[in-house]
């Protein structure tokens, strides 16, 4: 397998200018979001879904604006490829999650598998679709589009653990300025989805920006489940076996 590829995405020098959104659409030839105005912010698309891959969220605070562009995680321990019937998701070399669109047959079980709420069905056509980290483009040796067009490198792309190195002196960089809030996101393979291929840099709580605070993969506990299950089976079969060879002919 090849070294893994990931998103550190630095918040704190993302201007809103969404050119990631829009490099991001007409790369991978995503649809519109149907161009709706919510009256509440600068976000016109919402949150991430089957046709808006990157997403960038606009929190407005007291005194400032915090922005960030959000895509899917990528995880390690991936829940929506676990619980794929078809094995429409698979994971890449580069240790990526990517659907298939040709073998999705649309079930839906990966939407509500996913701990991020990323990945959705597409309403004219029925199946999932979900950000690929531009599998085409690593495969020809490119970065994905997101982060050739952002202008201030907030979305870097490269070997996760050269971004963690690299993330983790920026937030000591920022401490050391006075901007004690700044903390990572993400970015630690011991945490609930085994780490993911996209960590943030944030200002602020998860919540704030729409991320879960301690997302935990949702097919942990299926072993577990399924151990349970068959105990109770056998015990069931052993009880009817008994009741049988209890009974006078």
């Amino acid at each position: 397998m090849a070294e893994q590829m990931g998103f550190f995405t630095d918040t704190t020098v993302c201007i809103g200018c969404k050119a990631c959104e829009v490099a991001c659409k007409e790369w991978n030839d995503v649809p519109d979001d149907g161009f709706v105005f919510r009256a509440t912010s600068y976000d016109n698309t919402g949150s991430l879904g089957a046709s808006t891959w990157r997403h960038v969220a606009f929190v407005e605070q007291d005194g400032r604006w915090l922005m960030m562009s959000d895509v899917c995680k990528h995880c390690t321990h991936a829940a929506c490829l676990d619980v794929c019937p078809t094995g429409a998701l698979f994971r890449t070399v580069f240790d990526t999650v990517v659907v298939q669109s040709d073998v999705c047959n649309g079930c839906g079980y990966c939407v509500p598998a996913c701990p991020y709420g990323v990945i959705d069905r597409r309403e004219d056509d029925g199946r999932a679709w979900k950000c690929t980290l531009c599998y085409d483009r690593l495969r020809g040796g490119m970065e994905p589009a997101c982060a050739k067009a952002c202008p201030t490198k907030s979305i870097q792309f490269g070997p996760l653990d050269e971004l963690r190195e690299r993330a983790q002196e920026r937030v000591e960089r920022l401490h050391a300025e006075g901007v004690t809030d700044a903390r990572l996101y993400g970015e630690s393979p011991d945490n609930g989805v085994g780490g993911t291929g996209a960590f943030f840099l944030l200002l602020d709580e998860p919540e704030t920006y729409g991320l879960p605070p301690d997302p935990v993969v949702t097919t942990r506990d299926l072993p577990a489940m399924w151990r349970w299950a068959g105990g109770a089976a056998l015990a069931l079969a052993a009880g009817v076996a008994v009741c049988f060879a209890g009974r006078k002919p």
